[in-house]
């Protein structure tokens, strides 16, 4: 099948348009059941990024297709599964994604709404999962005041939209006008530069009282700032550091105003509480289908771009979700 196949793992410049062998067996992560999707189109995160240089903490071996999440329709699903062929689904692959056909995650993967076309689908599950989570795991209640940084990017919008759809006062920070522009339109209330005086800015808006929740895929050097940010009780979930650097917190920070941070990795989660996996594609099916999440895809390029879609992560410039086209067509 035609895929954009890495051959070794020394960056997206190693990446070429290729053919690889058809999926056989189940993925790695499925428990041995088989979920098999027509892909046409896949979307790009930044552990895709990471993949093609070898740093990620789920190395695949050479050669292989990059591409975390796709969208297309089901070829072949197990007998039991909620899901059968011909269904329009967007799911989880982790890896693999850049190719004509992927292995699924049934636990990770949600029925797209008619009105919803694959380019957008693409940019659903991995994104918005994340963002759910994200806001599970800091005990979000409807009323909260919540903060978001990277808020242009494909984990800022859909966190900004859930969060917003689900009764929040949402405040965004980004690094540009042209990414304020996108926050705004995902939903957030104020939007804030991060090159600016925003921890000033956000005690200004909310009294001097500070939010409830921030979610920070960023991390680096607003990690303190972010703290500092927070309302008595707050809670700061770390989901990424697409700063590049890991920061560290001094933990008299959180006892001296009952703060509390928490890491946002689903995976495990899950594996513990496989029940919160139902609830989550459940409920991010149902705001898709009443059109209260809407992924905003920024660049979609086609299969032969693969190294530019990367490197657009790579970059820091994307807006919205980043997507390659892998058929021409739905």
């Amino acid at each position: 099948m035609r895929a954009f196949v890495l051959h070794e793992t020394s960056g997206p410049e190693a990446g070429r348009i290729g053919t690889l062998p058809e999926p056989t067996g189940a993925h790695d992560w499925s428990g041995g059941r088989r979920l098999l999707i027509e892909v046409h189109a896949t979307g790009i995160s930044f552990p895709d990024l990471l993949q093609t240089r070898g740093q990620y903490q789920h190395a695949v071996p050479t050669p292989y297709a990059p591409g975390g999440e796709v969208a297309g329709i089901v070829l072949e699903a197990p007998a039991d599964s909620r899901f059968a062929p011909g269904d329009r689904v967007s799911s989880l692959t982790i890896w693999g994604g850049m190719a004509e056909q992927a292995l699924g995650l049934e636990q990770y993967t949600v029925k797209l709404p008619p009105t919803m076309d694959f380019e957008r689908g693409a940019a659903l599950i991995l994104n918005y999962s994340t963002a759910w989570f994200a806001l599970y795991r800091t005990d979000f209640t409807a009323g909260d005041t919540v903060l978001v940084h990277g808020a242009a990017g494909g984990v800022g919008t859909a966190t900004v939209q859930i969060a917003a759809a689900l009764g929040a006062r949402v405040l965004a920070v980004v690094s540009s006008a042209e990414k304020e522009q996108v926050a705004r339109q995902a939903g957030a209330a104020h939007v804030l530069r991060s090159g600016d005086d925003w921890l000033t800015a956000v005690r200004a808006v909310t009294d001097g009282q500070g939010v409830r929740i921030v979610v920070d895929p960023v991390g680096g050097d607003r990690f303190t700032d972010s703290l500092r940010a927070l309302d008595v009780g707050g809670r700061l979930a770390v989901v990424g550091f697409t700063a590049g650097e890991i920061p560290t917190v001094k933990v008299n920070r959180l006892l001296l105003r009952d703060l509390a941070v928490v890491g946002v990795a689903l995976a495990p989660y899950v594996a513990r509480y496989p029940e919160v996996a139902l609830r989550m594609t459940d409920e991010l099916e149902q705001l898709a289908a009443r059109g209260e999440i809407d992924p905003l895809v920024g660049d979609v390029l086609p299969l032969t771009d693969g190294t530019r879609a990367l490197r657009i992560l790579e970059e820091r410039s994307a807006l919205g979700k980043v997507v390659v086209r892998v058929r021409d067509t739905e």
